[in-house]
């Protein structure tokens, strides 16, 4: 074996077998060996021995907005991912400049990725609404490795809604060229009356989100999307659901023949809607927080292994979009990419659930799922060699003002956490070392599917 640039010493968690003591040896900015026991005799250029911490694939953050405020942008996503043990984030195409619905503008964001980012990131596309769907193939010569569609309307530019007729040929297109249509699941119909009689009786209390978005708003768009998503054959990944019903759904679909993932949020399973007055416009995300029943039936499809994937759905928007007195003036999200994995971690130990189910949550899933499983989302000879180590034995406040989002703020701030990430490895380099960023703007590539990951993965 020739000379070895990094070796990292710990507990191996590679979500295949049961955590060990070992090592993982870099070179080249791929892994080149992983073993049980203590370091081989040999040279290594550098070597960290982390004791107890759990060795962990990298995570894959796989549902982020960098550009839905100008504020933020591809470096201080990235940092933020770094200092939270995430490697690489997949970026949602809903940017205020311009949504991403051809290659000119995925060329640019490629560019500015090129210059800006710290850790990878892969880039998601999404379509015109009326286009059908000629967007679709474009995109993916131009290095999508999937597709976002909404079927509520947020924004009519930024982030409109895909009518119904063209959700059919979308996702039919997405089939055939090997990609994967990523839904936001909520029902318009049923929502926007709701809202307009909140607006108009005056109700905008912090609870007043919540019911406006009934749980059945969620399930019957998930409904929809699964239907569709039957008729075309697409591959479909459902994004942030907050409905541990919304999950047996798509199994029930699943255990018919569809491929289907499944996402939630570490938000749904830490906070529920009896939080929202404390936190008010901090808590507004969509689809809203759920009852304290909800939060405990999602961890239990969490640990049955029914939930595919724990995104971050990180939006950074400044605090004076969030802190407005009526609730419906307030964006909707909060950041959440540097706290991804602390916060699952933690309530992962808190249920005295296995640590190492984070290979799969965030690391091996979401690689399969957006077709980057070539490269990402293991610990094997011959991968990225992108890690993280996460010590469980490290408890601390978390203080949102040592945050590296530019949005400067948490719903999380002053929660206690038993462990935190302590190491992120990036392609062999070491761009966080538990107290520091390293590592420069630029070093981070751009990530592309895999083209014979076809079928979603």
């Amino acid at each position: 074996m020739g000379e070895v640039d990094l070796s990292i010493l710990g507990r191996v968690a590679n979500g295949v077998d049961d955590p060990f003591r070992g090592e993982i040896r870099t070179a080249a900015g791929r892994i080149v060996e992983v073993r049980a026991g203590e370091p081989v005799a040999g040279s290594a250029t550098r070597r960290i021995d982390l004791g107890d911490a759990y060795l962990l694939p990298g995570a894959i953050d796989c549902h982020v907005h960098s550009g839905s405020t100008t504020s933020e942008g591809i470096y201080a996503l990235t940092a933020a991912a770094a200092a939270g043990g995430v490697t690489t984030v997949i970026d949602m195409p809903y940017d205020v400049a311009a949504p991403v619905v051809s290659p000119q503008v995925m060329m640019a964001k490629r560019d500015r990725v090129r210059d800006e980012a710290l850790v990878d990131v892969a880039l998601l596309g999404t379509v015109r609404p009326g286009s059908g769907g000629v967007d679709v193939g474009p995109l993916v010569e131009a290095g999508a490795v999937g597709f976002k569609l909404s079927l509520f309307g947020t924004d009519a530019h930024r982030f409109p809604r895909i009518p119904d007729d063209q959700f059919l040929e979308v996702l039919s297109a997405i089939g055939e060229h090997g990609s994967v249509a990523c839904v936001h699941a909520e029902n318009e119909e049923i929502i926007k009356p709701l809202l307009a009689r909140a607006r108009d009786s005056g109700e905008t209390s912090p609870l007043a989100h919540c019911r406006s978005r009934p749980p059945v708003s969620e399930t019957q768009a998930v409904l929809t999307a699964l239907e569709y998503a039957r008729e075309t054959g697409a591959p479909l990944h459902l994004c942030h659901l907050s409905l541990a019903r919304s999950v047996d759904l798509a199994r029930s679909y699943a255990a018919e023949g569809l491929q289907v993932s499944t996402e939630t949020c570490p938000h749904y399973l830490t906070f529920s809607e009896e939080d929202m007055e404390r936190q008010r416009g901090r808590l507004k995300i969509n689809p809203p927080l759920r009852s304290p029943a909800e939060v405990v039936r999602l961890w239990e499809r969490v640990s049955c292994g029914s939930i595919d994937v724990v995104s971050s759905d990180h939006a950074p928007w400044p605090l004076v979009d969030k802190t407005r007195p009526a609730i419906f003036d307030n964006h909707s999200g909060a950041p959440g990419t540097e706290t991804l994995v602390t916060v699952l971690a933690g309530g992962l130990l808190s249920r005295g659930m296995d640590l190492a189910m984070l290979a799969q949550l965030v690391a091996a899933a979401p690689a399969r799922i957006f077709g980057i499983s070539h490269t990402k989302g293991s610990l094997a000879p011959g991968m990225d060699a992108d890690i993280m180590a996460f010590d469980p034995g490290c408890p601390f406040i978390l203080d949102e003002g040592e945050l590296h989002s530019n949005a400067g703020w948490s719903p999380y701030n002053a929660m206690a956490f038993p462990g935190r990430v302590v190491l992120t490895v990036s392609r062999g380099e070491v761009v966080w070392d538990g107290a520091q960023l390293l590592g420069s703007a630029g070093r981070g590539r751009v990530v592309e599917r895999w083209r014979g990951a076809s079928k979603g993965g």
